[in-house]
């Protein structure tokens, strides 16, 4: 992340010894206005850092670009303008929705399952990869300690690209769990590197219904999560054959849906 991810304020600490003085150390909060050309696509509240990777997630998990239709991408401080390949043609209804992006809840009010099949995304691989308990337990750690934000801040979200033998590929973090997400698949779509459909995706959070329609969207087959999911994400997982762990802790976890993935 860039030096901006982070941002050192002052604060007065209480505990049971008295008052102090002193500074923290917080996750930096800032819109990030995605645009195609001229036309405002998306406004979205994110930790600046890896703008190009969020802006390309963003277009390919909605639909609005395709894998390879990207040119470039050029990063002011909070825009990100993505020039298109010549003889790309864009999804006029989609570029009609006006999205607003919070931090915390993404696109409120999108159309749920049905949108995701119009958007044309992939088959997910039935009954691979092929992954251990062993390889499971291991997930929350590994991400954890990849977390350097986190570290310093406590406040951000997290996500880590896994290979079926618990390798860590790549980790993306956001104060927005669905930006972390979309910056993930955004690398793997910047470098042709989609569907995703031998690795599996961790969370540091819970899993709601757009995190389980953005792995959908980048053909991942296995999602976990140390939280929980929500019903809309466990319906989606179910619709689209993926399988969808939640509460990964403690050496237990549960699993809400294909599990033929899962070794014994």
């Amino acid at each position: 992340m860039s030096a901006r991810s982070i941002l050192s304020v002052p604060i007065r600490r209480l505990a049971a010894g008295g008052t102090t003085e002193g500074q923290d150390l917080v996750a930096v909060e800032e819109p990030l206005e995605i645009r195609i050309g001229a036309s405002n696509v998306a406004i979205t509240m994110r930790t600046p850092g890896q703008d190009a990777e969020l802006a390309a997630g963003f277009l390919f998990t909605e639909g609005i670009v395709p894998q390879g239709e990207i040119a470039s991408i050029d990063c002011d401080r909070n825009t990100a303008t993505v020039t298109l390949t010549s003889g790309a043609e864009l999804d006029a209804s989609r570029m009609g929705r006006n999205f607003y992006v919070s931090s915390s809840c993404g696109v409120c009010g999108k159309a749920s399952i049905e949108a995701i099949e119009s958007a044309g995304c992939v088959t997910l691989p039935r009954d691979v990869p092929q992954v251990s308990p062993a390889v499971l337990r291991s997930l929350p750690a590994k991400l954890r300690d990849a977390q350097r934000v986190f570290d310093r801040t406590g406040g951000l979200h997290a996500c880590g690209l896994f290979t079926a033998q618990g390798d860590l590929l790549l980790v993306r973090e956001d104060v927005g769990r669905h930006n972390a997400v979309d910056k993930l698949i955004g690398r793997a779509c910047l470098d042709n590197q989609l569907p995703l459909s031998d690795k599996l995706l961790m969370l540091s959070g819970r899993t709601s219904f757009e995190l389980v329609q953005k792995a959908v969207m980048g053909g991942i087959p296995v999602v976990a999560a140390v939280g929980a999911p929500s019903s809309l994400a466990v319906k989606t997982a179910l619709r689209f054959g993926m399988t969808l762990i939640g509460f990964l802790r403690d050496d237990r976890y549960n699993v809400y849906s294909s599990p033929a993935r899962l070794t014994a």
